[in-house]
């Protein structure tokens, strides 16, 4: 079950969006850390939903600036 679905993301703001990214980021980190420090991870399947999920943030924050840029090219058309 993924952490994140894409409605879920698409329907959060900018800053909440931006939260849960350094929220994601951290908890790979540590993760990824603790591999490195020769431990073991409970759920070695984590990182690849940690992963997924910071892309599938990453993804619509490019689609909304892409969509801003188009509305903002359409203006400047139209004058």
């Amino acid at each position: 079950m993924p952490i994140l679905r894409m409605k879920e993301v698409r329907s959060m703001s900018y800053e909440d969006r931006r939260k849960k990214l350094d929220e994601l980021r951290t908890e790979l980190s540590r993760l990824q850390t603790m591999i490195r420090a020769g431990g073991a991870v409970e759920n070695s399947a984590r990182i690849h939903e940690l992963r997924k999920a910071i892309a599938r943030v990453l993804t619509v924050e490019d689609e909304t600036k892409l969509a801003e840029a188009k509305e903002r090219d359409t203006e400047r058309n139209k004058q």
